[in-house]
């Protein structure tokens, strides 16, 4: 399911042909930088960047007998390119390669993200522009508190995609890098002008300081961006199924003719996309920690990294992709039920107006304990009853009509008064 919707641009650049391709390009690149240097002789570099390919199924067949991925694709090239071949991976080492191209495919991964996270970013911008003004309740440890719009609830959702559209930048430049330095990065082999030269035909630039190879602090800060983005997103999943509750309802998932939500109850309307969303969060989260991992190497190398990168870089990619993807249908089709808002908004004879009654009373006089004592007094009065009102019950308190006129009162109880201060907000996010 998930690679029919990242294949054509995300799986793409992770699947076997294209990065045979980036180590390709990188082989190319170093030879063009020898040419210009004059270490390669202009009729050879020609010969290898007209003749140079390779065959997927071919370079999994020797390297079935080498055991050596690398080695197994130079000897594939080699194949194609004849003579001029052994002027190919002249001076370096594998991870001059693996690195170098594995820059590459991040690169464009980030561009994939950025694409999609402006796509979201889009989504919710329009529905927050439509519910601007749409009231709701704001809720605090799930509980009622004060009313907000639902328009205000979104511009926090697109701030959060602001910020991780600044992350992808950040980590573009991180990992726009490329490493080719020989063995152990000395450069014993190669000249740093290669490097230079050979980096800068690829949108690259030349490590700080490598070892052998690229040093994995930047691989473990694109995992945990990826991770970031999947836990922002996963907070949008949770905040829908906990508004999609029956005894909620103030948000839906879209639901499909003809689609079914349980094979025992026909009634039911579930939340799945959202709680897809939240379990491929938690894969992301878990990938972040193997990056991490991957930082401490033996020395000016070893492989442990390379193994969990050939999972976790792909996955993680393609993972933080789709959720992109997903939650920006999920937003584009969300079902907002205002009326429910309103109805939620109400309950029990509006006792989420309590502090605007405290403070009214507070200004007419009264002490903050003995306002605060009476208005929780008639709050807790109306809570969990049937008939609950704390309007009323405000009403038929002398003690606290003794200080306020019924037209005071009302005031307290205008939703519309939380309102005068989010145009402020809306505009930070430019909306």
């Amino acid at each position: 399911m998930i690679e029919r919707y990242t294949l054509p641009e995300m799986g793409q650049i992770w699947a076997n042909p294209q990065k045979l391709q980036t180590w390709l390009e990188v082989e190319i690149a170093v030879c063009e930088a020898q040419a210009e240097l004059g270490g390669i002789p202009r009729e050879a570099l020609e010969q290898i960047k007209s003749k140079a390919t390779f065959d997927p199924e071919r370079v999994l067949q020797i390297e079935a007998e080498v055991k050596h991925d690398v080695i197994a694709f130079l000897t594939n090239v080699n194949e194609y390119v004849g003579e001029a071949g052994r002027y190919i991976h002249v001076g370096l080492t594998s991870s001059d390669v693996l690195d170098t191209a594995l820059s590459l495919q991040l690169v464009a991964s980030v561009a994939v993200l950025q694409a999609r996270l402006a796509d979201l970013s889009a989504a919710i911008r329009t529905q927050a522009q439509r519910h601007r003004q749409t009231l709701m309740i704001g809720r605090t440890h799930g509980i009622h508190a004060e009313p907000i719009t639902f328009g205000f609830k979104l511009a926090g959702w697109l701030a959060e995609c602001l910020r991780h559209q600044e992350r992808l930048e950040r980590l573009h430049n991180l990992v726009a890098v490329g490493k080719i330095s020989g063995a152990v990065g000395t450069y014993a082999n190669v000249s740093p002008q290669v490097e230079q030269l050979a980096c800068a035909r690829l949108g690259l630039k030349p490590d700080t300081a490598s070892t052998q190879v690229i040093s994995r602090d930047r691989h473990a800060e694109y995992v945990q961006t990826l991770a970031l983005i999947g836990s922002s997103l996963e907070r949008f999943a949770t905040e829908i199924r906990n508004l999609q509750r029956t005894d909620v309802l103030e948000v839906e998932e879209y639901f499909a003719p003809g689609q079914k939500g349980s094979s025992a109850m026909p009634h039911k309307r579930n939340p799945i996309k959202s709680e897809q969303l939240t379990g491929i969060a938690r894969l992301l989260r878990g990938y972040a920690l193997s990056a991490l991992e991957n930082i401490p190497l033996w020395h000016e190398r070893d492989i442990s990294h390379s193994s969990v990168e050939r999972v976790i870089l792909p996955d993680a990619s393609i993972l933080c992709h789709y959720l992109l993807v997903q939650m920006t249908d999920l937003v584009q089709n969300l079902q907002v039920h205002a009326g429910n808002m309103e109805r939620n908004l109400n309950v029990y004879g509006g006792v989420i107006f309590s502090q605007q009654v405290l403070l009214a009373l507070v200004d007419k006089g009264l002490s903050r304990e003995e306002a605060y004592r009476l208005v929780q007094e008639n709050a807790h009065r109306a809570w969990n009853q049937p008939q609950g009102d704390f309007r009323a019950n405000l009403l038929a308190d002398a003690r606290v009509m003794a200080h306020l006129s019924e037209a005071e009162l009302a005031a307290c109880f205008d939703a519309t008064r939380h309102l005068a201060h989010l145009d402020e907000i809306f505009s930070r996010v430019g909306l």
